[in-house]
């Protein structure tokens, strides 16, 4: 399997899906081709990693902090999805990739919404790849959505004190019914998160690669893999060597 531990894959992989514009800019072209050229990599990507056997994917598309670009770039970016699953409807629906929406569901238009929501009930009893698509997402906004189901359940003495625990939370969280995160890879040169997933991440491996995200491909994605199998994941435990 492309020289990589098939004992040690991730099972779990997140990518923030950062420099569309840079890549279009190289170009001479709007952001917006590097956004459409980005929206097909996501595709690929997804597709490499349900050969791969990894078990998730989630993709940072959009997050709470976009809304402050250009309004001509989040239209763009709130109706190319939409054009683009459409197009692609009958081959996504015919593979065996699982498709989530995840993030705040109140700024998207009804028609988005209800656009995802018949392909994630389309594919839901699909044994691939699950794919994440992380829109109008932030992670202080989920946690902070979680913090207010648990004080409701609390409130209404559903839950004690105590029951209040770091599993409550995880439950609570938009990714409740996921594996733990195992990796998360960042492109295009930028070194941080970016209010992605921020609990999720407490022990995933990071990795950041200079590459843009339209280029980034399943060359480099074995390469980023190749590199989390190269960690010494202890979980704040130590090795029996004691170093």
């Amino acid at each position: 399997m492309e020289n990589l531990d098939k004992n040690r894959m991730p099972r779990h992989i997140a990518i923030i899906c950062d420099g569309n514009g840079r890549w279009a800019k190289k170009r001479g072209m709007p952001r917006t081709y590097g956004h459409r050229k980005g929206g097909f990599n996501i595709r690929d990507i997804a597709r490499n990693c349900n050969e791969l056997g990894i078990e998730a994917v989630t993709f940072f598309c959009f997050s709470t902090e976009n809304w402050n670009r250009p309004k001509d770039e989040v239209n763009y970016l709130m109706t190319a999805p939409l054009k683009f699953i459409n197009r692609f409807y009958k081959d996504i629906v015919k593979g065996n990739g699982r498709l989530r929406l995840i993030g705040r569901k109140d700024r998207l238009s009804k028609e988005f919404l209800d656009l995802f929501k018949k392909l994630e009930d389309e594919t839901k009893d699909h044994t691939g790849v699950i794919v994440n698509l992380c829109v109008d997402y932030g992670s202080y906004d989920e946690i902070t959505t979680a913090v207010k189901k648990i004080a409701e359940m609390y409130k209404n003495d559903e839950i004690k004190l105590d029951d209040i625990t770091p599993k409550l939370i995880e439950n609570n969280l938009f990714t409740k019914d996921l594996p733990p995160l195992d990796l998360l890879i960042r492109t295009s040169g930028e070194v941080r998160i970016s209010n992605f997933l921020l609990w999720q991440l407490g022990y995933a491996e990071l990795y950041f690669t200079d590459v843009l995200w339209p280029d980034f491909n399943k060359k480099e994605l074995i390469k980023a893999i190749k590199d989390y199998q190269s960690r010494d994941r202890r979980f704040g435990g130590i090795k029996n060597d004691n170093k």
